[in-house]
């Protein structure tokens, strides 16, 4: 979507109507309301931390950059809920009550992007019949949030780096800088170290946009969080679309968990809502059934039942980190059960699973 200066001509206007360009969608569900804290709890009514290490670091760190309103960096493929995370930011600190303006950079056009981020004065141009206060006055208060900052022209790079230093913007055709006070927060699929080598993006733009970096993992990366995106995608959509919640059986949930997801979790609940618009079983794009050890044929590695069990849990426990609870639903059994099972292997040690549901 095209940003329009005139979107931006009053400061109400962008609270009530943030437009600034169409980026990801709130990827895992809607943000937090009223500003608050992130808990440790994995699914927290509407919406999924999940119990991977490294994300309920990010969402501490979220926390304490909203306290401290400086500028964030958050990196990570597409689909992983960059968006999500800059939301969750601006409902967690002081400025929870001002606008949030998203920016699509790899939108913005070279000759009307100055005008649309800074805006302009009356005349300052061809067409320009009206004063805009442009993208960051219009967030006074508030968060702008530059989504794939990554493809920002290169002119304009330079233009954001004293924007960031100065705290002010010069608006087009205006004589003096305003003074502004918003939380700048950037977000790339990119590696920006390697833009910076190739010289396609300025270093020192670089160091002052990573004030804190945030790295998104990729669903693949955490892995022992997809039964609980699975379960609260099924419920949710269960109620949109009303209509019987999905329950996968074991074998199911084994597949999703073993399945790359390219596209993160955007593409796993496009997969779950595609199954609920059709009325269908959801099926991923492409069912490839993991090479089994003893050769590809499919056959079983032995016939001892003991050892095809164990062999199942280490790898259940393998596939969800250690976590007993999602372990036990890959299997399809109670964790009362997993307990039992865990004792019953030779020099197994229940304790070392994590037991938090």
């Amino acid at each position: 979507m095209a940003i329009r200066p005139a979107s931006f001509r009053a400061a109400e206007t962008a609270s009530r109507d943030p437009r600034g360009g169409t980026l990801d969608p709130a990827l895992i569900c809607d943000p937090l309301d009223g500003g608050r804290s992130v808990d440790e709890s994995a699914v927290q009514g509407n919406w999924v931390l999940g119990g991977n290490a490294t994300v309920k670091r990010i969402a501490k760190s979220i926390e304490r950059a909203a306290e401290v309103e400086c500028t964030v960096l958050i990196c990570g493929e597409t689909g992983t809920g960059k968006e999500l995370w800059a939301r969750l930011l601006h409902r967690s600190g002081p400025r929870r009550n001002k606008a949030f303006v998203p920016v699509n950079c790899a939108a913005l056009t070279e000759t009307l992007a100055e005008s649309q981020l800074f805006g302009h004065e009356k005349g300052a141009f061809t067409g320009a019949n009206g004063r805009s206060l442009g993208i960051f006055r219009a967030a006074q208060g508030g968060v702008v949030f530059l989504d794939e900052i990554g493809e920002m022209p290169e002119p304009l790079q330079a233009k954001l780096l004293r924007v960031l230093q100065q705290r002010e913007v010069l608006p087009v055709g205006a004589s003096e800088p305003v003074p502004i006070d918003v939380q700048v927060v950037a977000a790339t699929n990119r590696d920006l170290e390697q833009e910076v080598d190739k010289g396609r993006f300025r270093e020192d733009l670089y160091y002052r946009l990573n004030m804190i970096e945030l790295k998104v993992p990729a669903l693949r990366e955490r892995t022992e969080d997809i039964p609980l995106f699975i379960e609260f995608f099924a419920r949710r959509l269960a109620d949109r679309y009303r209509l019987p919640e999905w329950r996968p059986n074991a074998e199911v949930l084994a597949d999703f968990c073993r399945f790359p997801w390219p596209g993160n979790v955007r593409q796993l609940e496009h997969v779950i809502e595609q199954g609920y618009v059709l009325q269908t079983e959801p099926t991923l794009p492409t069912l490839k059934r993991p090479v089994r050890e003893g050769g590809g044929s499919g056959r079983l590695p032995c016939l001892d039942l003991a050892k095809l069990r164990e062999q199942a849990i280490k790898e259940a426990l393998e596939m969800t980190r250690g976590h007993k609870a999602n372990a036990a639903k890959l299997l399809g059994v109670h964790a009362n059960t997993m307990t039992r099972l865990l004792r019953e292997i030779d020099g197994g040690d229940a304790s070392s699973a994590d037991t938090d549901g």
